[in-house]
């Protein structure tokens, strides 16, 4: 079993029983990985329940895949009580739960089950072998027809299976009048071989004879005949060696009929056709065997003789066409049981070569199938055959749907469907076909130009040479149509200018634009007036020189960053409703913190750049456009920081504080984005490029796309709600200190009044006198010394002090919180990228000193106290700060 089949295995168990949390699939796939038995062998105890070796005989006849390594399995389960008693346990919790579901939650209407009875109805009066057989008639038309909705797929008319009489096979209980015969006891034992031998060419051929007739079938099993008691007993026994020719023929004639209807599909069409051809032979013989008899020189044992090797030959066929039947094989599950049946014949020469015969004959139709799939992209199956099937999906919710599938799902892999000779190669046949259909979904008609006949062989290596070559020139087509044709490399460099913020002067003009407009709430905004700033910027900075730039939008989100992350992680889940539900406007969004780019991307390069990973650009996007405006306010604290500092604010002393709590906050955001910026984007980026150029298929492309916005997700903590909580709290902080320092600039009015002192000299007198310039001078002073006075007054200093403590008191609680996470997060889980970002917060070991100081802390608020005999400790020293 590959690696791959484990992976889905060990989910769709975990899915089934409804396991969620625990160790995760990983460790239970490692287990299975270490201690997988690679041969397998049943064997089943003597004393084991006569229901199950009747079960196992029966999916051991319908050649049920994996059936050995699942009894296995079985053996091993009954061996653990632990595992026991959980499956125990799991299994009446799913009936309480399916019991106490509220009968509304059934999806069948009033009429179909209506529809329903009246068919249980008629199965359980009627004859229960040919109503079955019209039902299973019925499911498959509507499969097909629901599959089909396009063409009405042919039937047969009613009458073909109303005429009993247009079937090779017995007509039991049809009330055929036979001749009056004599006991055949009574006739010499020379007259009774003659009446024996005209009765037994008779059956061979489905027709009663007078002293050996058939008994009426109540379902599958085989026929069975009645001999005159009165024969005999050494002819008897002689009869009773023919006989199961009869029987076999009687099988296969009813397997030939039956599968040459419309809905067993062309498989089991040319399956059938095939048997035909062999029966016909088969009647040759028993024609020729008459020819004899009417001569007189057919005797008992020469019938005998003759009819062996056709003996061997029939009962092949009917332990074939029981097989099928029993499976309810269609398709691909018919040649996988032929093939295996072939190889189970491996040193009887003849029986192997019948089923290679037979399995050749069957393929024909499915290779038809294959070859428009592998060599052309097409799918024509009308019967379901096919191991890969195709659903009806719109390729526009790509850009709507962030959990669409429609790469993974519009064509998906029917595992019953897959011949055993192609398991192995099954993977890359679904891909081929995916690759070449883009292709032509794009108006490209592209035919294989090594394209070859696939024709049944034992040998697998064929189909593996073809499939490979088939698969080499879809993956170059495609990934040469994507790369060249529609510059899927140039595309996602113009999504890194601007959702990565990687084009510098166009972010600066838009949000010299913008800022006004983004600082309304957000159902204040007109989006077309962001539109409009947005269209200016473009054309104003080095943007314009993209030819891509048409395709970027505005964005405003309903929900805000963590939000988005959280709603993004519970889909899938069972928090998924919740967060789908909940109210948006519970929290008033500004524009900044519901801003964010979108971008219109067509097929086929939607299939790289869906919905999903838009989302996930969007994430990083506004991560950091609302990183880069903390930062510009701070800059703009610094400069009127800058403009405050010619005052003699004598007794302000909490200015300094004010100045550094504004230049470690400018610190710590400016780290923070050269960490993003030049510390995980630009490197895995780089990676991202040298991995596309290296993609083989447009696979790859898709996983190493996706690595990097992963990686990048991570490492920018875009994974991990309590760090992005802890961040939020940081740049929250920051914007509300700005917005302080702000307010305070405003009511020193120090921007009106030196541009009122500058307004003044700007008239149409000309330059000012050296006069008017003293008087300038001595009013600057003179308002210099107002505001100092107004700043120096004690009740405005200690009220800005308290409230620059609490700022200062609430910033270092919070990057001291998220140093601690970081560093646990980057230990625990191995992710040494973050120590990169410890580093830089904490270059002087400042926050290390204080993470100690409140770790011994915390210990002893934890341990229990203990009395000291020479009194209190002596305080820790505090550490100054200086304004940098």
């Amino acid at each position: 079993m590959s690696e791959f089949r484990i992976h889905h295995d060990v989910n769709e168990l975990l899915s089934l029983l409804r396991v969620h949390g625990g160790d995760g699939a990983e460790v239970y796939i490692d287990l299975l990985q270490k201690n997988r038995t690679p041969y397998v062998t049943t064997t089943v105890s003597a004393h084991s329940a006569k229901d199950f070796l009747k079960k196992y005989d029966e999916l051991k006849s319908k050649n049920t895949r994996n059936l050995d390594p699942l009894v296995y399995l079985l053996s091993k389960l009954t061996e653990d009580r632990e595992t026991l008693q959980y499956l125990q346990q799991n299994a009446k919790d799913r009936a309480e739960l399916v019991a106490g579901a509220p009968a509304a939650a059934s999806r069948i209407s009033v009429q179909e089950l209506e529809e329903l009875r009246k068919q249980l109805g008629s199965v359980a009066t009627g004859p229960t072998w040919q109503q079955s057989l019209e039902l299973t008639r019925k499911m498959l038309r509507d499969k097909q027809n629901k599959k089909n909705l396009g063409q009405r797929l042919p039937v047969f008319p009613a009458w073909v299976y109303e005429r009993p009489m247009l079937l090779g096979d017995f007509l039991t209980g049809s009330g055929a009048s036979m001749d009056a015969a004599v006991p055949i006891g009574t006739l010499p034992l020379a007259a009774q071989e003659a009446a024996v031998v005209e009765d037994l060419l008779y059956v061979l051929v489905g027709v009663d004879g007078r002293y050996v007739t058939a008994q009426p079938l109540t379902g599958r099993q085989s026929r069975t005949f009645l001999v005159d008691p009165s024969l005999d007993l050494s002819i008897r026994e002689l009869v009773s060696r023919v006989l199961p020719a009869a029987s076999s023929y009687s099988t296969v004639t009813r397997f030939v009929e039956e599968k040459s209807s419309f809905e067993y599909g062309q498989v089991n069409h040319a399956l059938a056709a095939a048997m035909r051809t062999l029966v016909k032979e088969y009647l040759i013989l028993v024609t020729q065997l008459e020819q004899l008899q009417r001569q007189g020189l057919l005797s008992l044992q020469k019938l005998w003789f003759h009819i062996q090797p056709a003996m061997r030959t029939v009962d092949i066929l009917a332990s074939l066409a029981t097989s099928v039947d029993k499976g309810e094989c269609v398709g691909g599950s018919t040649l996988s049981l032929l093939h295996d049946r072939s190889f189970s014949y491996t040193g009887d020469s003849q029986a192997q070569e019948l089923c290679l015969y037979l399995t050749t004959a069957a393929s024909v139709p499915y290779f038809e199938i294959l070859e428009k799939w592998i060599y052309r992209g097409i799918i024509d199956d009308p019967y379901s055959e096919f191991m890969v099937e195709e659903r009806e999906l719109r390729k526009e919710k790509i850009q709507e749907d962030y959990n669409d599938r429609y790469w993974e799902q519009r064509y998906t892999v029917v595992q019953r469907q897959i011949p055993s000779f192609l398991q192995k190669m099954a993977g890359k046949v679904l891909s081929t076909g995916k690759y070449l259909n883009v292709v032509r979904e794009c108006g490209r008609d592209v035919t294989c130009p090594v394209a070859k006949e696939v024709i049944y062989t034992l040998k697998e290596r064929a189909y593996v040479e073809q499939i490979e070559k088939a698969f080499s020139y879809a993956s170059k087509v495609l990934l040469d149509f994507l790369t060249e044709e529609k510059e899927l490399v140039a595309r996602l460099r113009s999504i890194k200018r601007y959702f990565l913020m990687d084009q510098g002067d166009f972010f600066v003009h838009f949000m010299d634009l913008t800022e006004e407009e983004l600082k309304k709430p957000v159902d204040d905004i007109t989006p077309t007036r962001l539109e409009a700033l947005l269209e200016l910027a473009l054309r104003m900075s080095t943007a314009n020189t993209d030819p891509f730039k048409d395709d970027l939008k505005i964005d405003l989100m309903p929900h805000d960053l963590i939000t988005q992350l959280l709603r993004v992680l519970a889909i899938e889940t069972k928090q998924e409703k919740a967060m789908v539900h909940a109210d948006p406007t519970e929290l008033t969004l500004s524009g900044l913190e519901a801003f964010s780019f979108d971008y219109v991307v067509k097929w086929p390069l939607s299939l790289i750049i869906n919905r999903k990973a838009l989302t996930r650009y969007q994430m990083l996007f506004r991560h950091m456009f609302y990183c880069k405006h903390v930062e510009r306010q701070l800059c703009n604290v610094w400069i009127s920081n800058k403009t405050a500092k010619q005052y003699s604010l004598h007794s302000a002393k909490w200015f300094a504080g004010a100045f550094t709590l504004r230049q470690r906050m400018l610190n710590f955001v400016q780290n923070i984005q050269y960490y993003m910026m030049f510390e995980v984007l630009e490197p895995t980026w780089h990676v991202l490029e040298k991995s596309l150029r290296s993609a083989s298929n447009i696979d790859d492309v898709l996983g190493h796309h996706t690595s990097f916005l992963d990686s990048c997700l991570k490492d920018c903590m875009l994974t991990n709600p309590e760090l992005l909580r802890v961040f939020s709290k940081l740049m929250s902080v920051c914007v509300m200190f700005t917005n302080c320092m702000q307010r305070f600039t405003q009511s020193m009015k120090l921007d009106s009044e030196l541009g009122h002192l500058t307004l003044e000299h700007g008239t149409m007198r000309g330059p000012p006198t050296e006069a008017e310039r003293a008087e300038e001078r001595a009013r600057k002073e003179l308002a210099r010394k107002c505001l100092a006075e107004h700043v120096d007054a004690p009740q405005l200093a200690s009220s800005f002090e308290a409230t620059i403590s609490k700022f200062d008191k609430n910033f270092s609680a919070h990057l001291l919180d998220l140093l601690a996470r970081l560093s646990i997060y980057s230990t625990s889980d191995c992710e040494h990228g973050m120590a990169s970002v410890i580093s830089r917060l904490d270059f002087n070991g400042f926050y290390t000193e204080r993470l100690e100081r409140l770790s011994a802390e915390r210990s002893q608020k934890a341990a229990p106290p203990v009395p000291n005999p020479r009194g209190p400790p002596a305080p820790a020293p505090r550490v100054a700060v200086t304004a940098q």
